[in-house]
């Protein structure tokens, strides 16, 4: 179905929500993100304002509508990378996996150590370009001030102007029913608040998410303690603060007789450690594959303005019914499309270029980076932070092909049958398996990983061959770094390129006795023009904790 020139064709699958348009938001912000256009003075309320595009601003936008109201089934899902597939896309994202010439690009999920849920990627199969979530460097931030002139930041993405006058500040344990315990007092739970105690006040509540709660007591602000790490847009004037900064309001509460307070319009400030990979994005390692890292690269995933559905709230409340054409978001849903938007570019210099080959250009490209709260390394952010210009002139790449993919089913256990209804190749078997010793740590990947025993000495050996996309007349010299504990041997250490596309293998030795949970060493090729850099992790054990 043609919309206009940007969207080129929607489709949607539910039929409990029979249309094409985006009643969540989350399509919109994905789209605008990986492929939106120019947009000067964009902004939410004038937080964030700047011109706002996507990764690549003329590339086209093909729809596939596979969630609603009863979530993302898998029969939907399976259908929209048919649909795809036969409409001749080039790339897809925020999908799961792979084929026909096409890079897909997976987010890898929300479920970091600092989410309070499992931290493991989902995101594992090789085929699957998996995406972590970074902070960028500009942080959204929302200020209380106080009566007694003291400013208290806090996190939220608060739109509302300030009073110019002070409002009463009340906690949650003093506007109370007599229903509630002081625990459920102070985290403002639903039928504790007195809304004649409440009303026109900004409440203190010692819990997070009480937006609600505030908005249905009439208040006309709230103060929520949750140590978030990011901002999230609020329903009304909102500020969350941090255990801390509650008990300084507190004090200043209890050594005042009217103590009155606002809540300051957010502001951008600079964030000058950025990029670090969000506590929220899942971590590594690989619990499928093992040999195989994840996630693969990271992104920008938090606090991002992007376009937005005009139907849905952009804080999602009932009672918010603003309607806006930008919002601002943070989720590795966010840092997925950017990586859309750079495999994207890529592919638009590089048209004939293997969704691998692509792959491999945007992570030996990526820039080393900090993992932030946590040591764990590439199991954080992978090979690192997206360099697009970088990637677009990698001069080396790694290629994986159909073949090595089919050894690893293979190797895991499935069956030719399957394997060949997967791959839609009648001849595709694993006769190669029961001749030759292949482990998925010969799979042609751009990163090295395996999985070894603590305290004991090991010799690990990966194969790896590359295809010279850079000059035609190139010598490539090995350079490692890494760690004490570890000796990484390349053979052979150069590699002379005489031709386009020309391929050269070398092997890669690892030795040591590892006595912590990860290591992490990087073989980096270089030319005297280009750094293709490959991490190297070894591990003991999952260094994270279920």
């Amino acid at each position: 179905m043609l919309i206009f020139s940007k969207i080129i064709g929607a489709r949607w699958y539910t039929p409990l929500d029979a249309s094409v348009k985006d009643g969540s938001g989350h399509g919109t912000i994905c789209a605008s993100i990986a492929a939106g256009n120019h947009v000067n003075n964009a902004s939410f309320y004038g937080i964030a304002q700047g011109t706002a595009r996507g990764g690549v601003p003329a590339a086209r936008i093909a729809a596939y509508k596979v969630c609603g109201g009863i979530g993302c089934q898998s029969v939907d899902i399976l259908s929209a990378f048919n649909d795809a597939i036969a409409d001749g896309v080039d790339i897809i994202s925020l999908s799961l996996g792979g084929g026909k010439g096409i890079l897909t690009v997976n987010a890898g999920g929300n479920s970091g150590h600092g989410s309070g849920r499992k931290s493991r990627t989902a995101s594992v199969a090789p085929w699957l370009f998996s995406v972590a979530a970074s902070t960028t460097d500009r942080r959204i931030v929302t200020k209380v001030a106080l009566g007694n002139g003291a400013t208290i930041i806090g996190k939220g993405v608060n739109s509302f102007k300030p009073n110019s006058k002070k409002f009463t500040l009340i906690h949650g344990k003093n506007a109370t029913t007599s229903k509630c315990t002081e625990k459920e007092a102070k985290s403002c739970e639903d039928w504790c608040l007195n809304s004649r105690l409440v009303k026109g006040k900004i409440l203190i509540c010692e819990d997070a998410h009480r937006q609600r709660q505030a908005m249905d007591a009439g208040a006309y602000g709230v103060i929520e303690m949750a140590d978030e790490e990011f901002s999230s847009v609020t329903a009304l004037p909102a500020s969350d603060l941090s255990p801390l900064s509650i008990s300084q309001i507190q004090d200043y509460a209890k050594n005042t007789k009217m103590a009155v307070a606002n809540i300051l319009t957010s502001e951008s400030t600079k964030q000058s450690d950025a990029p670090i990979v969000a506590t929220f994005s899942s971590r590594g390692p690989n619990l499928l594959i093992p040999e195989i890292m994840k996630p693969d690269v990271t992104a920008p995933g938090v606090e991002i303005l992007a376009a937005y559905s005009p139907k849905e709230s952009p804080s999602n409340y009932h009672f918010d019914d603003r309607s806006v054409k930008y919002t601002i978001v943070s989720g590795t849903s966010m840092a997925c499309p950017h990586v859309a938007g750079a495999a994207a570019y890529v592919k638009s210099m590089h048209p004939n270029w293997s969704p691998s080959a692509i792959k491999s250009a945007l992570m030996t490209t990526a820039i080393p980076m900090s993992s932030g709260r946590g040591k764990h390394t590439e199991f954080s952010y992978g090979a690192g932070h997206i360099n697009p210009v970088k990637a677009a002139n990698p001069g080396l790449v790694y290629e994986t092909i159909e073949e090595e993919y089919v050894k690893l089913l293979c190797y895991k256990g499935y069956s030719e049958p399957t394997i060949r209804k997967l791959f839609g190749n009648k001849r595709s078997n694993c006769s190669s398996l029961k001749h030759r010793k292949w482990s998925p740590k010969d799979l042609n990947y751009p990163a090295m990983a395996s999985l070894v025993r603590r305290y004991v000495s090991f010799t690990v050996i990966f194969s790896r061959t590359v295809t010279n996309v850079g000059g035609a007349i190139s010598t490539y010299r090995a350079n490692i770094s890494a760690p004490s504990g570890l000796k990484v041997i390349v053979q052979p250490q150069e590699l002379s390129l005489k031709k386009l596309n020309e391929k050269k293998s070398f092997v890669v030795k690892v030795v040591g006795k590892v006595a912590v949970r990860v290591l992490s060493a990087s073989l980096v090729w270089n030319d005297g023009n280009h750094n293709v850099r490959s991490p190297i992790v070894i591990y003991t054990k999952s260094p994270m904790k279920s």
